[in-house]
């Protein structure tokens, strides 16, 4: 036990013992047939090694940018022109959906302000799907945000959401593997050895978008500048674009899925079964609400049940995208509606969230001091 102590402070012991851990639920869940193996095995025994068997595992934040790096570089590679007519096609459809999912969330934050001791402004934060890295960049920002709070809520749904979804996607109801829509250009993996020369070129391309789009604070830097990228590539030169292995896509929901397994810190919450409770209640109502507003879009595009639900999916951009690859949904599609969401939110949501809570926040203040007075 001192020994394992002892080990736990020294980072390098930690860090295998975490590859080890995360290598182990891949394996595993690929053995027993798991949907999506090498996101979600890594991303459960994470979770469980983490929370219940208190290990001392860790995962640089690094490894999980260039894991959205690598599925950056996948997505840019259907963006050709074809694919960039129809997703500016859908352009009205992005802006009503995203609508329509905010106000969801502004819905559920409500309703779950009346019902618990938790306050509007943090519920509403915590329940809107615009990347976990901005919402709790913004309410770090908003000094009457619970921090805590929002950093559990939106972590517990991105979780869930991982783990249903996929489940969703395979099961008789949506049947993944059928259908595609809109043209999509199917991306073939290859071997390793099909890269060479080019991959030396655009690997570095890549790594050097992802740092550029870092810098001009984009959301998402590491997925949208390899995106961006590689669709100007594709589309200004005649260059050949290779796909990538299976196994590079594997190591790459590995890299992710490992990070995301020990975001979830459930010993930091001061009402941990009422907020626990409020996490999963909000979280299934979104995904319930997510799977009608895609039956909607299925119907009036004529997209697979997996591409809709994918497109619509409150989940990270990158995971959402590892499972239309898996199965063989419009990846272009899923990847334009992600992004519409998260730029929309970035852009224009933040700010407006900025100016109403702090409105809430001089009304509350103005209150405060009248009935002192």
């Amino acid at each position: 036990m001192e020994l394992m102590h002892k080990l736990g402070s020294h980072v390098v012991f930690r860090f295998f013992l975490s590859l080890g851990v995360s290598i182990l639920g891949g394996l595993l869940f690929t053995v027993i047939h798991t949907p999506i193996p090498w996101l979600l095995g890594p991303m459960f025994f994470m979770l469980v090694g983490s929370q219940i068997a208190k290990l001392p595992l860790m995962w640089p934040a690094s490894i999980r940018d260039y894991g959205i790096l690598i599925v950056g570089y996948s997505i840019g590679l259907t963006l050709t022109r074809e694919a960039l007519q129809g997703i500016l096609h859908q352009l009205p459809m992005m802006l009503l959906m995203t609508l329509l999912l905010i106000g969801l969330c502004t819905l559920t934050a409500y309703v779950a302000s009346k019902l618990t001791d938790f306050d509007f402004p943090s519920l509403l934060v915590g329940s809107i799907p615009g990347g976990l890295s901005q919402m709790v960049s913004l309410a770090d920002e908003m000094k009457s945000i619970n921090l805590t709070l929002v950093t559990f809520l939106q972590v517990t749904r991105l979780i869930m959401i991982v783990f249903c979804v996929p489940f969703l996607l395979f099961s008789p109801w949506i049947g993944g593997t059928t259908g595609r829509g809109l043209h999509q250009p199917m991306i073939e993996t290859t071997t390793w050895a099909t890269l060479f020369p080019e991959i030396l070129l655009y690997a570095p391309l890549c790594v050097a978008g992802a740092w550029i789009a870092r810098k001009l604070r984009f959301p998402t830097a590491f997925m949208l500048g390899p995106m961006i990228v590689m669709c100007v590539i594709q589309l200004s030169t005649t260059m050949h674009t290779p796909n990538l292995p299976s196994s590079l896509l594997n190591i790459s929901q590995l890299m992710i899925g490992s990070h995301v397994g020990l975001m979830l810190r459930p010993q930091q919450l001061q009402r941990k079964m009422q907020t626990i409770t409020l996490a999963i209640t909000s979280s299934v109502l979104l995904i319930a609400g997510s799977l009608g507003l895609s039956y909607i879009l299925m119907k009036m595009f004529s997209l697979s049940a997996a591409t809709s639900l994918l497109s619509m999916a409150p989940g990270g951009m990158d995971q959402m995208s590892i499972m239309a690859h898996e199965v063989n949904a419009n990846l272009s599609v899923v990847s334009g509606y992600q992004l519409f969401r998260i730029l929309f939110i970035f852009f224009i949501v933040s700010s407006l969230l900025k100016i109403i809570l702090m409105h809430m926040l001089r009304k509350k203040e103005v209150s405060t001091h009248s009935s002192v007075t």
